[in-house]
């Protein structure tokens, strides 16, 4: 596998650096403001790169989207935004829907419906597959109706089915701890369907959930290929 370069951004923000080019998916917080991810990485350090950088936003939750990203373009030239269509359109942004197919210069993408809001991407570049879930998840909420919960994890993995025929290098999952005992089900499903080289479990705060995850004997089979960010700024290559 080519090298990669993962920066956790907080919540299910990353930033990915391949051969030639930067993928930031779901930048939300912004404080304190400044830069991308305030000292994490800014915008001047990506201009010196002289790579495109493509910016992703599942959807419109603002823990999935800082409106911020509107204004990057106009300060690092050849930017691209890639918004979920259930976004206010951005005049020169790629807006996307479900179930599509993109070509945008280096980047080939594909998008998925997600069972909450927007889409999931699996982005192709330097032959590389990319996949970040958004807010697609096994959603199993105690209290909620059976019916509720059933139809929610039927979606959940039709969509990762579709996956099946793909070697994944890298896949963002979420790991939400509020699902109680069901937090593992998704990442579960998975590793254990598709064919995937590297897993970094999101969609949590300051919860323990991934190194939980790590002691969780469901993940046995797959552990070694489970990557840990935890740490806002921490930084994390891939060979």
């Amino acid at each position: 596998m080519k090298s990669m370069d993962i920066w956790y951004l907080y919540h299910s923000g990353f930033a990915v650096e391949t051969e030639s080019c930067f993928l930031v998916f779901d930048y939300w917080r912004d404080t304190p403001k400044g830069g991308l991810s305030a000292g994490v990485i800014d915008l001047g350090e990506l201009a010196g790169k002289k790579k495109p950088v493509f910016v992703f936003a599942s959807h419109n939750h603002p823990d999935h989207y800082n409106p911020a990203i509107a204004s990057w373009p106009k300060k690092l030239p050849g930017l691209e935004l890639v918004l979920s269509n259930d976004i206010p359109a951005q005049k020169g942004a790629l807006m996307v829907g479900k179930n599509k197919s993109y070509t945008q210069g280096k980047l080939s993408l594909r998008t998925f419906e997600s069972n909450d809001e927007g889409v999931a991407f699996l982005a192709s570049v330097d032959g590389l597959q990319i996949f970040h879930s958004g807010d697609l998840n096994w959603w199993h909420w105690e209290g909620e109706p059976d019916s509720y919960n059933e139809d929610m994890g039927s979606r959940y993995r039709k969509e990762i089915d579709k996956l099946r025929d793909y070697t994944i290098d890298l896949a963002f999952i979420p790991v939400d701890p509020r699902l109680e005992e069901q937090y593992v089900w998704a990442i579960d499903y998975l590793m254990r369907n598709v064919n995937v080289k590297h897993v970094v479990p999101m969609h949590f705060f300051t919860d323990d959930v991934a190194e939980r995850l790590l002691r969780d004997p469901l993940s046995a089979p797959y552990r070694n290929r489970i990557a840990i960010l935890t740490q806002r700024g921490q930084k994390l290559t891939l060979d």
